[in-house]
């Protein structure tokens, strides 16, 4: 936010004309600041605060349309006095911060991250992050979490705004157009364009410039009235009492608070729910310094002294917070959490009196722009040359290898070539159109027919074992051909994404998990096979389930046996390890481990036991009182269980097989060491 650095506002420069200095600002900052450090740190606390962000727009609109709109009435407006006070106000701090990033990225992050990194320090430097953000996914999504300049979206479309909107008073100004009548249009068809994209396009509306200007240019607005009330409202120029400034400020506060509260990631925001932190900051701002609310509890000293250090704070606090997540692998704890907030806290009260303060009062303005200027570029190319490098590995030249041994982890490329299409999960019995994805075309349309030897028993005499559900489904096969004795034939229909279900009741040619099921279960009726295993992912529908036991059981099949969820990690279990685990890693861990799908693994299991069919606790065969198995033998590379985030790798499929799967088949369970 680049009105942070604007505290205090001093009427010192001799071409620029700056409003008087109002501690409540620096307040309604340290609110701001503080309701998104919050969110971020602990979003169940205060869901709403993200939109701490909103109010700053209004601040940064009011305050830097002041500027300009005083500057030009005295004809003293200069863009390089602008320009330059911008640059020493936004620059040492983000400075500070993306050379910061860049170095702790360098001793934490992984090649693609590292690589990503940099592509956000380039981003950020050159003001555009929202539009590289714009790019990759939304601000809520999953991936948010790992992305340490994921906040320097705001930054971006206020400097876009500080690019534009002088140009455009200016020009007003020298031809005389209604400096009203232009805030009142942009501002408006920004709004429009904001209210209908948010339904159509929420993650382009929420970071693009077009759709976000109308928050900035309510304060545009405010300030534009402040500054000509008389004028403006002449008649009721003598209404301005205590009782109209307290109502002000207590109808702005009622709007952030509801803001606060009811605002969620769910809503389609900024959209109409925008409105209210936008209206409730230009409430509270246009009551003014001597309203109760502004006086008493914004002019205090703690409020006042974080409005002061709210940029710094701002920009810290984020990469502190997704570093943890980062190296956590998941949810860092509530202490860790707020001892990194007040780690953040610590660094920007030492940027704003170390940093920001010093630079302010150096007198040499145009070296100190210039200096300032060329560390920027210098601060992108770095960024760029390490995205354009793929994340400089050869920083981690002893991780290199680990990593490229599992590059087939999803979602990437080489899972469905290396991994997918191989006799360990037996591809070509998926009718997901993987050679669709590969040639990168994305299809629901399933292919035409998969290979006979899938659902074909060759075998007359043999014992059959048909597999059905989804990648973790899939999973079990490689280790079943291994260990299960030579007279049991093992068929399989099993699709990546496609949990089973009894409610495919006919054939697809539009949707490939229909087709799946469908075919998957016409075969199981025509062959009655001895045993079922139904594998899927760990959010099983119980209902589904039973109702799958009674189809295959009025079909005659023997046994119905349906395999829990394998262990979960927040992080891919190879990169967990190369981040956290890699000076000595341990055969069981808790760390990075995913504890929702342990509970909902337990849920099922009760909720199942009196089903009348076979419940396979995976979960049970790898995890104990310290956690879950990391890998098997004596090398972790080629003895890793997972993957990924839960497919068993080859060696953990024989592993789960032998010491349990290859019993509940048979009918003889084996002891679990």
């Amino acid at each position: 936010m680049t009105v942070l650095s604007d505290a205090p506002l001093l009427a010192t420069d001799k071409r620029l004309s700056h409003p008087k200095y109002r501690p409540d600002i620096d307040g309604l900052r340290a609110i701001a600041v503080l309701s998104v450090v919050a969110f971020h740190a602990f979003p169940s606390l205060i869901q709403g605060g993200f939109v701490g962000v909103d109010v700053f727009f209004v601040i940064s609109g009011f305050l830097i349309s002041s500027i300009i709109f005083g500057s030009l009435e005295r004809n003293s407006f200069s863009f390089y006095e602008f320009y330059s006070r911008r640059v020493s106000r936004i620059f040492p701090a983000l400075l500070l911060v993306l050379a910061g990033t860049w170095a702790l990225g360098w001793f934490i992050l992984l090649a693609d991250e590292y690589m990503q990194l940099g592509k956000h320090i380039a981003g950020g430097s050159a003001f555009i992050s929202n539009y590289v953000l714009r790019a990759e996914a939304g601000y809520f999504d999953n991936s948010a979490d790992t992305k340490p300049l994921l906040h320097l979206w705001s930054l971006g479309i206020e400097e876009q705004f500080y690019l534009l909107w002088p140009l455009m008073l200016w020009a007003a100004y020298k031809l005389r157009i209604n400096a009203l009548a232009l805030i009142i249009t942009v501002g408006g068809a920004s709004f429009a364009l904001n209210v209908m994209g948010v339904v159509t396009d929420p993650v382009a509306t929420f970071y693009s410039p077009q759709t976000r200007f109308w928050e900035l240019l309510i304060g545009s607005l405010l300030a534009y009235v402040s500054m000509y009330k008389n004028q403006i409202f002449y008649r009721w120029r003598s209404i301005d009492g205590p009782v109209i400034r307290n109502t002000q400020s207590a109808s702005g506060l009622v709007c952030l608070v509801i803001a606060f509260s009811l605002t969620t990631k769910s809503n389609q925001f900024p959209g109409w729910w925008a409105l209210l932190p936008s209206i409730g900051a230009a409430l509270i701002i246009a009551a003014g310094p001597y309203a109760w609310f502004n006086k008493a509890v914004l002019s205090s000293r703690l409020l006042v002294w974080i409005g002061l250090i709210s940029f710094p704070l701002y920009l810290w606090h984020w990469p502190l917070l997704s570093f943890i997540h980062i190296m956590e692998g998941g949810e860092a704890s509530t202490i860790t959490l707020v001892v990194t907030v007040f780690i953040a806290i610590a660094l920007a009260w030492l940027t704003y009196v170390f940093i920001e303060r010093p630079l302010r009062q150096f007198q040499h303005n145009n070296v100190k722009v210039f200096t300032l200027t060329a560390l920027m570029l210098i601060c992108c190319i770095a960024g760029y040359v390490t995205y354009k490098t793929e994340g400089l590995e050869f920083r981690l030249k002893d991780r290199v290898e680990f990593a490229e041994y599992f590059e087939n982890s999803p979602p990437a490329r080489k899972y469905f070539e290396k991994l997918e299409l191989t006799k360990n999960f037996r591809g070509e019995c998926n009718f997901y159109n993987v050679s669709e994805y590969l040639n990168g075309r994305s299809t629901n349309v399933p292919v035409p027919e998969i290979d006979s030897n899938c659902y074909t028993k060759n075998l007359p005499k043999s014992k059959t074992l048909f597999i059905w559900g989804d990648s973790h489904a899939q999973q079990l096969y490689s280790g079943l051909r291994k260990e299960l004795p030579k007279t049991w034939e093992i068929l399989q229909v099993a699709t990546s994404g496609c949990p089973a279900s009894p409610d495919a009741t006919q054939p697809s040619t539009t949707d490939y998990c229909a087709q799946s099921n469908w075919f998957a279960l016409k075969q199981i009726k025509n062959l009655r096979p001895d045993v079922v295993i139904i594998g899927q992912n760990e959010k099983h529908d119980e209902i589904k389930l039973r109702r799958i036991f009674m189809i295959l059981k009025d079909a005659g099949v023997e046994r119905v046996i349906f395999t829990g969820p394998t262990p979960h990690w927040t992080v891919d279990l190879p990169k967990t390890i190369m981040k956290t685990l890699w000076v000595s890693t341990p055969r069981f861990t808790r760390q990075g481990l995913d504890m929702a799908v342990i509970e909902r693994n337990a849920e099922l299991r009760k909720n199942l036991a009196n089903s009348g069919a076979i419940y396979a606790d995976i979960i049970n065969v790898f995890c104990n009182s310290e956690g879950c198995m990391t890998y098997l033998g004596d090398d972790i590379k080629t003895g890793i269980t997972s993957w990924d985030y839960g497919h068993l790798t080859p060696i953990a499929s024989e592993y789960l097989a032998k010491k349990f799967l290859v019993g509940l088949v048979t009918g003889e369970p084996a002891a679990i060491d």
